[in-house]
C-alpha cells in the first residue's frame, strides 16, 4: 500500500482560516462577494455560515449557497494554468454535494483537531507517500505540503514549479508516482 496526494492539504484550522478568510487579501472583490453571500453574522466564520446555508430547508437557498461556494472555489484555484472547467458550471446537484462536503469537513478541521492530520500522522507514518504540490498554489500554499512532508518519515515531496492547484506536470508526476509503487 502507498499514498499519492496532489494539491496537498492537512485541513488544519489554520488552513481553513486561510482559504475561507485570509486568501481574500489576494482576491478582495471576490472574497467580499463570497462573504456577503454567506449571510455571516458578526463573530461567525464564513465556512460555518455556508454550512448553515447549505443545510437550509429551502432548496433554492441551498442551491444558491452551493453556486456561491463553487464560484469562490473557482476564484482561489484560478492561478493554476490549464485549470479544469469551473465548478460553477457543473451540474447543480454536483455543486451542492461538493460544497456541502468541503464546507462540512473544513468547518470541523477534517474531524482531526485544529492541526488536521498532523496530530495523527503517526498512525499512517509507515505508509510510503508521495506529495505532489504546485508552487503557485494559493489555495494551499507550499508550506502546507512542506510541513506534512517533514512530519511524514519516508515521504517524498514533488514540487511542480509552474503550476498552482492543478496542472499537467502534476498529473504526470502523479502517474509516475503510481507507476513507482506498482512495481
Amino acid at each position: 500500500m502507498a499514498i499519492v496526494l496532489t494539491a496537498v492539504t492537512t485541513t488544519s484550522r489554520a488552513e481553513v482560516d486561510w482559504i475561507s478568510e485570509s486568501v481574500g487579501r489576494i482576491f478582495p472583490r471576490e472574497w467580499e462577494a463570497f462573504v456577503e453571500a454567506s449571510g455571516r453574522r458578526p463573530g461567525k466564520r464564513v465556512v460555518d455560515a455556508y454550512v448553515e446555508r447549505l443545510a437550509d430547508p429551502d432548496p433554492e437557498v441551498r442551491e444558491r449557497a452551493a453556486l456561491d461556494w463553487c464560484t469562490w472555489e473557482d476564484v482561489h484555484m484560478s492561478l493554476a494554468p490549464g485549470l479544469l472547467p469551473p465548478l460553477r458550471d457543473e451540474d447543480p446537484a454536483f455543486r451542492l454535494i461538493f460544497a456541502t462536503q468541503v464546507s462540512w469537513f473544513w468547518s470541523n478541521s477534517g474531524f482531526l483537531g485544529d492541526r488536521g492530520i498532523l496530530d495523527r500522522i503517526g498512525e499512517i507514518a509507515h505508509i510510503p507517500e508521495v506529495l505532489i504540490h504546485g508552487r503557485l498554489d494559493v489555495s494551499s500554499p507550499l508550506a502546507t505540503a512542506w510541513e506534512l512532508h517533514r512530519a511524514w518519515p519516508g515521504s517524498r515531496l514533488v514540487v511542480s514549479e509552474g503550476e498552482g492547484h492543478s496542472g499537467e506536470s502534476m498529473s504526470e508526476a502523479q502517474e509516475r508516482a503510481y507507476a513507482s509503487f506498482a512495481r
